[in-house]
């Protein structure tokens, strides 16, 4: 396997040690991994650990965060900046408070381009509207004078989700990107991040407390339990032969639900 991620990530913070311990993360280059855990368990601490942004929080990441080749504990903050945004993106899950109310889409859209091409400035037109079409918004310049509170909820996920691949980055990173949306908004994201996967080469780090939606999207599956992955492996592996008494007991919990049937045999990678 020809990694492109791989951690070993421990995470204090202050009166509060152990946030993670020893977290393992193996992601290969084009590949779809899917992070699951209830609330609480660490799953928002590891995105914001993999792009350098829990000092702003107080946290304090100890270990390894290797990244093409590179380890990103080890670089300077100003190398750091040429890589969110660049080669590892974010998506976060509440769309409509993730843009800024005051700014018009394409105003946002121009900053995050010139942040990192500052060498052509005019191209980010050119390419917004390609992404745009890509992911099923309406390929025109008057959607760019659009401010948020113009937008469906499923619109702006769609708007931050082409924003995230606007310089195509090598690795996404998806935190809860589908809870704010309705169950066929849902579904269409999850075809988009498929369709993204394919087209663009582009590893994910798709992270949920879903099962299900995990399931239908990723090759493979990590469960985050208090801070600590108690098991991971192929998805097919995870729904028939589960190895922790935890992992089993979340499995039954799901295939009560009586939809389970229908969406756990088309996961993908």
């Amino acid at each position: 396997m020809n990694h492109l991620l791989t951690t070993r990530l421990n995470v204090d913070y202050p009166n509060k040690p152990g946030v993670l311990e020893d977290v393992a993360i193996d992601l290969a280059e084009g590949e779809i991994l899917g992070l699951v855990g209830e609330s609480g368990s660490g799953k928002s601490t590891i995105a914001l650990a993999l792009l350098r942004l829990l000092d702003h929080k107080g946290g304090k990441v100890h270990g390894e965060i290797r990244f093409g080749g590179r380890d990103l504990l080890a670089l300077r903050e100003k190398e750091m900046r040429k890589i969110r945004g660049r080669e590892i993106a974010l998506v976060l899950q509440s769309p409509l408070s993730s843009l800024n109310p005051m700014l018009k889409i394409g105003t946002q859209i121009a900053e995050a381009w010139r942040a990192h091409r500052p060498d052509a400035p005019k191209q980010w037109t050119d390419r917004t509207l390609e992404l745009f079409h890509l992911v099923s918004l309406p390929a025109e310049v008057s959607f760019l004078e659009r401010y948020p509170r113009q937008l469906s909820v499923g619109q702006a996920q769609r708007v931050l989700i082409a924003m995230a691949v606007l310089h195509n980055p090598r690795l996404l990173i998806a935190d809860e990107p589908t809870s704010a949306l309705d169950a066929i908004t849902s579904a269409e994201i999850l075809d988009l991040f498929r369709l993204l996967n394919r087209q663009l080469n582009m590893a994910m780090l798709f992270i949920s407390h879903d099962l299900l939606s995990v399931a239908s999207l990723c090759s493979r599956i990590a469960i985050l339990q208090r801070g600590r992955i108690i098991e991971s492996g192929p998805t097919d592996q995870m729904f028939h032969d589960p190895k922790t008494d935890d992992t089993r007991a979340l499995l039954e919990a799901v295939l009560r639900n009586p939809f389970a049937g229908e969406l756990i045999p088309t996961a993908r990678g």
